[in-house]
């Protein structure tokens, strides 16, 4: 058997490859990419039963390659969109499994998977379905997250937005400070929570951080244009980067 897995995230590649290997008896050879350049390259010279896909890649949404490359190979997409985005995929009869996952939502995903091959009830990715979906997309991107789902040994939580008072990069995954001073881990990078958050409350201060205005106690100037943020229940100050300081001035003001 014979997987690709279309994935940017590493830590959430390596959970993917663990929850294969724990579900499956036959060896399984597996293909890996984190952009559509090198998906698009391994597509055109390799055939799979199937593929594992997210739909943020490093350089774009992965239905922007379904929609360059003719694939009839049954894909189960992995994402934690689980709004608009969740429901065009039930109604389009298309496998998913929304992030953060545990081997047991992995394993009902697989099984689904085989079951509707077998009958030949799969949904192949055409050019309408996967406008269907980019649309839905865009419709989750409009209205904008209003909150994350948080998976701790202790079950599942839910993490408002509007809780949020930073959120960091770390790795490929991000560290959600909500108003009490906790930390939640996100299974996205900092670009993709980025883009579904509301830009009147949230702002990208530099390439690994996110500020929500609404826990800015203190803002103190700094050398080299740059500005000192203090963010309630948070100990350590955050710094927009010398081309954020202009922007980040004006949307104070919005």
């Amino acid at each position: 058997m014979k997987i690709l897995i279309l994935e940017d995230e590493i830590p959430a590649y390596q959970k993917l490859t663990k929850c294969l290997d724990a579900f499956f008896d036959v060896k399984i050879s597996q293909d890996w990419a984190r952009s559509l350049v090198d998906g698009a390259q391994l597509l055109k010279e390799n055939t799979y039963d199937f593929i594992l896909s997210d739909i943020q890649l490093l350089d774009g949404l992965s239905f922007d390659l379904f929609n360059k490359v003719t694939i009839d190979t049954p894909i189960i997409f992995c994402s934690a969109h689980d709004e608009y985005l969740f429901q065009a995929f039930h109604t389009n009869g298309i496998a998913y499994i929304l992030k953060p996952y545990s081997q047991d939502d992995f394993n009902k995903a697989i099984i689904k998977y085989q079951s509707l091959f077998k009958k030949g009830d799969y949904t192949t990715l055409d050019d309408a379905t996967i406008n269907v979906l980019k649309t839905a997309l865009q419709q989750e991107y409009n209205t904008y997250k209003k909150r994350f789902v948080i998976k701790k040994a202790s079950g599942i939580q839910l993490l408002n937005a509007v809780d949020i008072a930073l959120i960091s990069a770390s790795g490929d995954f991000c560290l959600a400070n909500d108003q009490e001073g906790k930390r939640h881990t996100i299974s996205q990078n900092l670009g993709s929570i980025h883009q579904q958050l509301n830009p009147k409350k949230f702002f990208k201060i530099n390439r690994s951080e996110i500020v929500n205005i609404d826990f800015i106690e203190k803002i103190e100037s700094h050398f080299k244009n740059r500005l000192l943020i203090s963010i309630k229940n948070y100990k350590e100050k955050v710094m927009t980067s010398s081309s954020t300081t202009a922007d980040f001035r004006k949307w104070l003001e919005c």
